[in-house]
């Protein structure tokens, strides 16, 4: 099986954001900056990568997500400020 990534884009420090995995991470995240990715993303405007996971099965990817997903926000916010803890955005990086 092919790996996967999870990850978290917002618009702002603080802001609205969204968790996701792919396969493909700079693909993906390339949509999301130029908004052909309908829905959340699009809607609240969020470009920014502030937090990425890889994992080497795509399988592990997507049970991490869905685990993160029921976490609270502030727990989300812990992870982003653990990899980013400016709110710098990621992208430029992988």
């Amino acid at each position: 099986m092919k790996g996967g990534w999870v990850y978290i884009m917002t618009n702002w420090a603080f802001g609205a954001f969204y968790l996701g995995v792919t396969s493909n991470l700079a693909q993906r995240i390339a949509a999301h900056k130029d908004g052909i990715v309908p829905g959340h993303t699009k809607r609240y405007n969020l470009k920014k990568l502030v937090y990425v996971e890889r994992h080497e099965d795509i399988l592990a990817a997507i049970a991490r997500e869905k685990a993160i997903k029921h976490w609270p926000r502030r727990w989300k916010i812990g992870l982003i400020m653990g990899q980013s803890p400016n709110w710098d955005d990621l992208f430029d990086g992988i």
